[in-house]
């Protein structure tokens, strides 16, 4: 009994997995759970929280889609007409995670200050998308898929075309119909 008590305490003191803040993203091609990395990416986390909370993302699109590289989503709905955000955040990406396949990371301009409510889901392990990259800033991991990589696996295979300035556009959309909070904690 002692030894496991220690174990959920050492568990406690760690931070274990179930404590960190998880989200269900359901798209039209199926169901996508992240996990959030509150505590290497506060800021990040607490940014897509509060979009998720205010229903921002519900029927925005995947709007860029590249096979082996990410999928990215989060600014546009299905007509490629671009959402209006709150302030940009600052940038993360020298919290030490990584843009490894699976994880989800913050999307900006070249400024690296820029990032709002778009996001990518690497579908490959990114290197140079890591901290210092080219730009000596990188981009903001803040967390990763826990359920749902072959539904991200399917969206990064759909067909895609080139809409106005857009490329890499999926040819019929790939919906997020709803960002739900499970656990905040």
């Amino acid at each position: 009994m002692n030894k496991l008590i220690g174990i959920i305490a050492a568990l406690s003191l760690s931070g274990a997995a179930w404590a960190a803040p998880t989200l269900e993203m359901q798209t039209s091609m199926g169901r996508i759970v992240i996990e959030l990395d509150a505590e290497k990416a506060p800021k990040s986390s607490a940014n897509f929280l509060r979009y998720a909370r205010d229903g921002f993302y519900n029927g925005t699109v995947f709007h860029r889609v590249i096979p082996g590289f990410m999928i990215q989503g989060g600014g546009f709905d299905a007509s490629m007409n671009k959402k209006p955000t709150r302030a940009a955040i600052e940038n993360e990406a020298k919290n030490g995670l990584k843009n490894r396949r699976g994880t989800i990371a913050m999307a900006r301009t070249m400024d690296p200050h820029s990032a709002t409510a778009q996001f990518f889901i690497n579908h490959s392990d990114n290197l140079p998308l890591d901290y210092p990259s080219r730009d000596g800033w990188g981009y903001a991991v803040f967390g990763k898929v826990t359920e749902g990589m072959n539904v991200v696996d399917a969206i990064a295979q759909v067909p895609t075309t080139n809409v106005g300035m857009h490329g890499d556009v999926p040819r019929t959309p790939v919906v997020i119909q709803s960002v739900k909070i499970l656990s905040e904690k």
